[in-house]
């Protein structure tokens, strides 16, 4: 049925209970799963511009760093539970992009059977709904998608 599972975390508590629960299914299924998480680009405004604060190269720098060494932190803690349920395991990092559109791409490049994702994580207002980026990851998806709560 899944032979690749495509698992999204962000990092937060509650995509790790997709992560959990993506792995398990893995397992059961005999699949291979690739982890991904989706750093988003430097968050500037025209209100700031407007304010007269422009980011310099150091400021952007910085920040790229930060969410390098997050992405790496989170799918290293993710890839660790898979090792340890005897899940074959690859980790995607995908920076500077909106995470639903990531996390479509890599779905079709990797040719995964099914996305696992939470149905929300720690971003906005997005955090009060489904998820902004469930949502439209649900409603752009070309294979199946498991929500988890």
């Amino acid at each position: 049925m899944y032979k690749h599972i495509l698992i999204s975390t962000d990092g937060s508590d509650v995509a790790q209970k997709g992560v959990d629960h993506g792995l398990s299914l893995a397992k059961s299924l005999g699949a291979r799963v690739t982890l991904v998480t989706v750093t988003e680009p430097f968050p500037f405004s025209a209100t700031a511009a407007g304010a007269g604060w422009v980011p310099g190269p150091a400021d952007i720098s910085s920040y790229e760093e930060g969410q390098k060494e997050f992405a790496d932190t989170t799918l290293a803690k993710a890839k660790e539970a898979a090792q340890a349920a005897a899940v074959e395991v690859a980790t995607v990092h995908v920076a500077d992009a909106r995470p639903a559109e990531a996390i479509l791409d890599v779905a079709k490049t990797e040719g995964c059977s099914l996305i696992v994702m939470a149905s929300h994580g720690r971003r906005g207002l997005g955090r009060l709904l489904l998820g902004s980026q469930t949502s439209e990851v649900l409603a752009h998806s070309t294979v199946p998608v498991l929500v988890v709560r």
